[in-house]
């Protein structure tokens, strides 16, 4: 899917040219030639990044930038013909996340775009499936798959297990566990964790010998993986 960009440059030369090279590098482009309408694209387009002149009829960039940030975290460079640190300093304040100074090399901007938005792209959220040998526990879809079948469990025995599988060969003990999975508000008692994990053997004894549902006896419970 390629990602949005969007020009706001009253120059029509300069917006002309970052256009073409955006566009061969793979964005889809829009563009604005003054503040006001750059607010009204920003908020049709949805870019991922916005290139924001300083020097803008009916609104300028300082106004825009500030305008954008209200609402938004996408990324922004600003580009002007002033070099002066105190305007770098503003652009940065109102929440730039770059700078750079006309005239410049357009393969200097692209890869201070590609970097912006390296910068600025959201972590990845961790993966919520673990695997181990005949055994996936699915937290995105809440499925337990065992050799290769779906096998029914409530939602808290796939949190427990999936809790401990996170950390293979670390003992929980069970007071770790009812505040872990089922919350430090929960009032049941230690025999909640055993029940669930009765359920869970039920399930899981014999299909591997790779892993195993371990009790620690005078502790609790550990999810067990050996060396192979």
């Amino acid at each position: 899917m390629s990602k949005k960009a969007l020009i706001i440059e009253d120059d029509d030369n300069i917006a002309e040219l970052l256009r073409l090279y955006l566009e061969k590098d793979g964005f889809e482009v829009a563009a604005a030639a003054n503040g006001a309408v750059g607010i009204s694209e920003f908020e049709r387009v949805a870019p991922d990044i916005v290139l924001l002149d300083i020097m803008l009829p009916v609104m300028d960039g300082w106004a825009v930038c500030r305008e954008l940030r209200a609402v938004s975290k996408t990324p922004i460079i600003m580009l002007t013909a002033k070099g002066e640190t105190t305007d770098k300093v503003t652009g940065l304040e109102l929440g730039a996340d770059d700078y750079i100074t006309k005239p410049f090399e357009v393969r200097e901007l692209l890869a201070r775009v590609h970097a912006v938005m390296r910068r600025t792209e959201p972590p990845e959220a961790p993966s919520r499936v673990l695997s181990f040998d005949k055994l996936v526990i699915d937290m995105d879809s809440f499925e337990l798959l065992i050799a290769g079948k779906k096998v029914e469990a409530p939602p808290k025995e796939m949190e427990l297990l999936f809790h401990l599988a996170s950390s293979p060969n670390r003992v929980y003990t069970r007071n770790q566990l009812l505040d872990e999975v089922w919350g430090f508000d929960y009032f049941g008692d230690s025999r909640t964790v055993d029940v669930h994990v009765k359920r869970l053997r039920e399930k899981l004894e014999g299909v591997s010998e790779k892993w195993s549902l371990k009790t620690v006896w005078g502790v609790g419970y550990k999810f067990e993986v050996t060396e192979n």
